[in-house]
């Protein structure tokens, strides 16, 4: 398949940040700067809506322990963007080589999500705020630049996006003991509000008695 390339590397790139993929595909295929980007990508509701998003994402993303919520909830809506953008890459006839498209893109997202989440965790175990602004900021970069690269030279991109991903996993490994210590943090954490609330709820069960 001679887009698997450019599905490989918009796995990736879903992975990070799954709103600017779409964002930059549509922009680059109503450009017409490639002809590999489908139509229901281009169209404006979709790339309104994928920038406002990637706006909102912008900023959660850069909020130590706010970054880490908006990771939790994307673990699945990161995936499912990198699958069905890959499987739209491919072509829409829902043949064999869409769903191995498709395949790929997700898990290649799942991946790459995995260590940008894990990173976040590790980041966070430390007070200062400014390693999140820097790390979100060179995420952004880093998913722009690769995929305006794949649009013109997209099996080098997609060689530079496996690289990466490859470090990313074995820099996962190397930070786990600092994930563990902050996945330990945030259990603490909610026990100590559900402890709150447990005695906030006991004197309303032991009130005096009316007389």
């Amino acid at each position: 398949m001679s887009v698997l390339p450019l599905v490989f590397t918009s796995g990736w790139a879903s992975g990070i940040n799954a709103y600017a993929v779409v964002l930059l595909l549509g922009v680059f295929g109503k450009a017409g700067l490639t002809d590999e980007v489908p139509e229901s990508l281009q169209r404006t509701d979709v790339l309104v809506a994928a920038g406002i998003l990637f706006l909102c994402e912008a900023v959660a993303d850069k909020i130590p322990y706010v970054d880490s919520l908006w990771d939790t909830v994307h673990t699945v809506i990161r995936p499912v963007a990198g699958a069905v953008i890959g499987a739209l890459l491919a072509g829409q006839s829902g043949s064999l080589s869409d769903l191995a498209a498709g395949a790929v893109g997700g898990t290649t997202a799942l991946a790459s999500h995995c260590v940008k989440a894990g990173t976040r965790m590790a980041i966070n175990t430390s007070p200062e705020p400014f390693s999140n602004i820097a790390m979100s900021t060179a995420e952004d970069l880093g998913v722009g630049t690769i995929m305006t690269f794949a649009m013109f030279n997209p099996e080098a991109a997609a060689i530079i996006a496996a690289v990466l991903l490859a470090l990313g996993l074995a820099l996962l490994v190397y930070l786990w003991s600092r994930i563990r210590r902050f996945l330990r943090r945030r259990a603490q954490r909610r026990e100590e509000r559900r402890l709150a609330a447990a005695e906030a709820k006991a004197p309303e069960r032991t009130g005096s008695p009316p007389g």
